[in-house]
């Protein structure tokens, strides 16, 4: 079942930072495993854990109330959702502790690839506006760290590595301490092997032990159809290459979609301004009008008025879940002449005795009761 976060919480979508962090505080300290005895405590307090980890975070929050829970998740890795999350300020005054965070001891530190994770990576392409509508495959060329050849990525010349001593290869130290709310245990990074787990004693020659190196590699994008200026597209494991065969980290690719000539766009709804002339809105007219894949004719009735909008249901951008597309609305400018010809003119002067002989005053308010 998709989570609600603000459910989670027990919080409205209103609610502001001060209340989510009261909210939870108050939560991680009933559900925390070591002193919780409500059933379920350990599942429940990692669900309220990634509930504040994402709607305590501006961006993320914004973009999970944007796309939902379903789109988030293709965006966020649960990597990416406790990335940068400040443990210490929450936890701190709960707990009293100094270094790592009950909350880390309790989740556990990560494998030794994930500790040692690549950099993620950042690529700006600039898109044509009927790419992001319809979507498409690019190819792109990324300068990042890769695992390197000589040494396939262990950083040693003979390709041979040793368990480190002091953490006996886990590539961290625990501490177990009691306090009035259980024990806990604090991980640490090991400082003999820096979190690797392994020592080298022959470092690679080309990549000087960190089993990576500068390379140009081509990756293929897939660019779903319905993005927009801003969005932002995470490749997994496309980023840069961690240490010593580490995990890679993921590449974002931020897209820039370029203005359309003539179309313009709100939303998934797309806007077409037509110039009419005075003739085809006054006796009305049939026309040829561009939508976003092809070509076809609008009728335009007798009486037409400028600035009146055309509806064109599902002839818009499609929308990003793959249902249904935005509509496309065609909005009419009546064109009033900078120049006439002689029997244009002639006819207009016949058109102009024919007219209502009404004040001025009183066609304004015809005007406004939608009379004329």
């Amino acid at each position: 079942m998709a989570k609600d976060y603000y459910q989670t919480l027990g919080l409205s979508k209103g609610a502001n930072k001060e209340e989510i962090k009261k909210v939870y505080k108050e939560l991680a300290k009933k559900y925390h495993p070591d002193v919780s005895k409500e059933p379920n405590a350990e599942e429940k307090f990692k669900e309220v854990s990634e509930a504040y980890a994402i709607l305590s975070d501006d961006t993320k929050r914004q973009q999970y109330d944007q796309f939902g829970n379903e789109g988030f998740h293709q965006k966020y890795s649960q990597e990416d959702i406790f990335r940068n999350f400040n443990f210490e300020d929450v936890f701190g005054d709960i707990f009293g502790n100094e270094g790592n965070s009950p909350f880390e001891a309790f989740f556990g530190g990560g494998s030794r690839k994930k500790r040692n994770r690549g950099n993620d990576l950042r690529y700006d392409l600039s898109i044509k506006f009927e790419e992001a509508a319809f979507g498409f495959t690019k190819e792109i060329r990324v300068k990042k760290l890769e695992i390197c050849e000589e040494c396939q990525g262990t950083g040693s010349k003979d390709k041979k590595t040793n368990a480190c001593e002091e953490c006996e290869g886990t590539g961290q130290i625990r501490v177990s301490r009691r306090t009035p709310f259980g024990t806990f245990t604090q991980v640490g990074t090991c400082g003999e092997c820096n979190g690797q787990g392994r020592i080298i004693t022959n470092k690679c020659n080309i990549c000087k032990g960190e089993g990576r190196t500068l390379k140009e590699k081509t990756i293929k994008i897939n660019i779903p159809a319905g993005v927009d200026n801003g969005s932002q597209l995470r490749v997994k494991n496309e980023g840069e290459q961690g240490i010593r065969g580490s995990q890679a980290g993921d590449l974002y690719v931020v897209l820039n979609v370029e203005e359309s000539e003539i179309f313009e766009r709100e939303g998934n709804d797309v806007i077409l301004e037509i110039p009419l002339t005075f003739s085809q809105a006054a006796l009305g007219d049939e026309i040829k009008i561009p939508t976003l894949q092809k070509e076809i004719k609008l009728k335009i009735p007798e009486g037409t008025q400028s600035g009146t909008r055309f509806r064109l249901k599902g002839e818009g951008i499609p929308y990003l879940d793959g249902y249904g597309r935005g509509e496309l609305y065609v909005v009419v400018n009546i064109i009033t002449p900078k120049s006439l010809s002689k029997e244009q003119k002639r006819l207009l002067e016949q058109l102009k005795k024919t007219e209502d002989k009404k004040s001025f005053l009183d066609k304004i308010k015809d005007f406004a009761k939608g009379k004329l």
